[in-house]
């Protein structure tokens, strides 16, 4: 009989089919991966946010910050100049095997998986010190799977296309380390006041210890926690050898002197301004924050950095750190519209809200020059004009309403006429005025002059109540400044990208004429005295060295300086954030920082006169009358006028022999001493 083949067990055909299909499997997942690493490979990684961040420059093309999403304020250091005992304390705490695993910890990530599975929910990860540097250059820190995908590619590429010290030099300039420290160089500077290659082994075991929780283990903020956490990245550097228990004793034990907080001074020079310029990119000149963040943008601006750190200095020097009072401080060229100094506040690290712009605060009598401006532009008064500085009670509305204002201190100074109203900031004679020339006509004039924050047509409104930002006022007085000319304010000049084609290109403008040049001019003359004996700002008079007109303001909770030269004119504001009430004290402090910035901004600047327009008549006239003053008169001023509203008539008490108004003597010809001043301006 025939043997018969038996056939194999069908548990050994299923066996080997699984086999076969188990090797075909881990084949073809070998071959994927092989594909997708030289995929990797081969394709670029995205830009970085420490690659093409756009610049920004001033007004001689010197880069005064750059734009990025970390908000990186230092250069990128490189490793050799970076502690080595920051460098082991960053390892053993974060990454113990990053020279040994391929940028994945498997053993760690398995641990997690566990630890996760177990409390139903991704409680722990696992992540070494390159994918944290791929979250940070590339992606959010939302725990997402589709982010965790994105990481693990970035990840490979990373350790493919850098050693291990770039990705671990890349890493320690871009972590947070809280207090917008971005990079190591920029913590140890924060923090300690040195640079990173001069960290002691206590100070680099603290700051390693950040980046887990930088405003949970922030020093300033927790030094409790921060001494805790500090002790843990000692233990685990003992751990893995680097120093001994007793160097761990020592650190621990060491006490460690931080600079007091808000005392360092980022580098990024004029950081309101920088804020200021990233909002009008975004919302006014179509630029994206992914443009600004990787575009390579460079953006020219108007931005004087003399000027700037002038401004800086005074704010700093006029204001005591130790209190809640802020500051802000912006300048404007009259002739230009340009943006040359803005401080925001008066510490940026420990407040970052731009007070320059801020609509809620009340000029106060810093408001009063608009108000004679538009009587003086509608020729319905002149410096010569007077009122009683008395109580008193107005009636407004026909009649319906009643409004009683009141003088500083209570003093009243009997009749007076506008340049000793202005030089007293006499309430009583500005309310007077307004319900001479008329609210809306004052308003109009404030709109003409590029205010735009509502004012409301209320008697109050001569004494500065409604809102108005230091910036629409320092725009406001450069046109006074420049004649009546309204330049826009303008602080961006151009933006170029990547390869130096231009993206923007500010618009050229030779102004719009506001307002009459002969009116400003008078205003000018007129606000002069504020700098003068007996004048509001006179206390400041000796610090500053050239022509200068301007106009103090208080108000129960701010305080204003408000003036301008030939070159600039500058908004000085003093207050608290929550409406408090400032103390007298506090109210005296706008006029020095004004004087002190002015002085040193323009130190390389010669001193000039105010230019005379044509329709500007000058007169000597008799102080006791406000006529045309004769050779006898004992008391007489050289007065300016809008060309047609001069005195006519000559003084009758003294006698003597009539002078003619300078400028339109009876022939019909101006003075020689008019036109040689006239040539002198010129």
């Amino acid at each position: 009989m025939p043997k018969t083949h038996n056939p194999k067990p069908r548990w050994k055909i299923r066996f080997a089919a699984l086999i076969k299909l188990m090797l075909v499997t881990i084949m073809a997942i070998v071959i994927a991966i092989g594909i997708l690493l030289g995929y990797l490979y081969h394709k670029s990684l995205p830009v970085a946010d420490n690659d093409l961040n756009s610049r920004l420059l001033d007004n001689q093309g010197g880069i005064i910050a750059t734009f990025s999403a970390s908000g990186r304020s230092y250069e990128p250091v490189q490793l050799k100049q970076i502690s080595p005992l920051l460098v082991q304390a960053t390892l053993a705490v974060e990454d113990r095997k990053f020279y040994e695993h391929i940028g994945f910890d498997l053993k760690g990530m398995v641990r997690a998986i566990l630890v996760n599975l177990k409390e139903m929910d991704r409680a722990q990860g696992a992540s070494t010190l390159t994918q944290q540097l791929a979250r940070n250059l590339y992606l959010s820190h939302a725990k997402t799977w589709t982010r965790k995908i994105k990481e693990a590619m970035y990840t490979a590429q990373l350790e493919m296309k850098y050693s291990k010290d770039e990705i671990l030099q890349m890493y320690l300039n871009g972590i947070y380390y809280g207090h917008g420290a971005y990079g190591i160089e920029a913590a140890s500077q924060m923090y300690f006041g040195k640079s990173a290659s001069e960290l002691d082994l206590a100070e680099s075991a603290m700051l390693a210890g950040i980046p887990k929780g930088p405003t949970y283990y922030s020093p300033y903020n927790h030094l409790d926690h921060a001494k805790k956490r500090q002790k843990i990245v000692l233990s685990t550097m003992v751990e893995t050898g680097n120093i001994t228990q007793q160097d761990a004793d020592r650190a621990a034990a060491e006490e460690l002197h931080f600079k007091p907080q808000g005392e360092h001074q980022s580098s990024m020079s004029a950081p309101f301004f920088r804020d200021y310029v990233k909002n009008l990119l975004i919302s006014q000149l179509g630029i994206s924050e992914e443009q600004l963040d990787h575009g390579g943008l460079n953006i020219y601006t108007t931005l004087d950095l003399h000027a700037q750190a002038a401004a800086e200095e005074a704010v700093t020097q006029g204001m005591s750190p130790q209190s809640d009072l802020e500051a802000a401080l912006v300048s404007i060229d009259p002739r230009t519209g340009y943006v040359k100094a803005m401080v925001g506040g008066k510490n940026y690290k420990t407040n970052q809200f731009n007070h320059v712009l801020a609509k809620t605060r009340q000029p106060g009598s810093s408001f009063k020059p608009i108000m004679y401006l538009t009587a003086l532009s509608s020729r319905t008064m002149t410096g010569l004009t007077t009122f009683n500085s008395e109580p008193t009670l107005f009636h407004y509305d026909n009649n319906r309403k009643t409004y009683q204002p009141s003088n500083f201190g209570g003093k009243y100074l009997g009749e007076i006429n506008m340049q000793e109203a202005i030089a007293a900031s006499d309430n009583i004679y500005a309310v007077n005025t307004l319900l001479k020339v008329g609210a809306g006509n004052v308003i109009t004039m404030a709109n003409k002059l590029g205010i735009v924050s509502p004012l409301q047509p209320v008697p109050s409104l001569a004494l500065g109540t409604s809102p108005i930002s230091p910036f629409e006022m320092a725009s406001a007085f450069a046109v006074v400044s420049n004649g009546g000319k309204r330049m826009p304010p303008v602080a961006v000049l151009k933006i170029t990208d990547a390869a130096g084609e231009v993206l923007y290109q500010a618009p050229e403008s030779s102004g719009d004429q506001v307002v009459d040049p002969a009116a400003a001019y008078v205003l000018t003359h007129l606000m002069e005295s504020v700098f003068q004996s007996g004048g509001t700002g006179s206390r400041v008079s000796t610090l500053i060295k050239r022509p200068v007109a301007g106009k103090t303001g208080t108000t129960d909770t701010d305080a204003w300086m408000v003036g301008y030269t030939p070159e600039l004119a500058t908004a000085v504001w003093v207050g608290y954030d929550k409406g408090r009430k400032i103390l007298t004290l506090d109210g005296h402090r706008a006029a020095p920082i004004f004087a002190q910035f002015t002085e040193k901004a323009l130190e390389n600047t010669p001193p000039k006169i105010f230019p005379i327009p044509d329709g500007v008549i000058t007169a000597y006239v008799d102080q006791e009358t406000g006529k045309l003053a004769t050779d006898d008169c004992p008391d007489k001023r050289l007065e300016v006028f809008v060309a047609g509203t001069e005195p006519t008539e000559y003084c009758a008490i003294h006698g003597g022999r009539q002078n003619s108004p300078e400028g339109n003597d009876n022939s019909g010809k101006r003075s020689w001493w008019s036109s040689f001043k006239r040539w002198l301006t010129k």
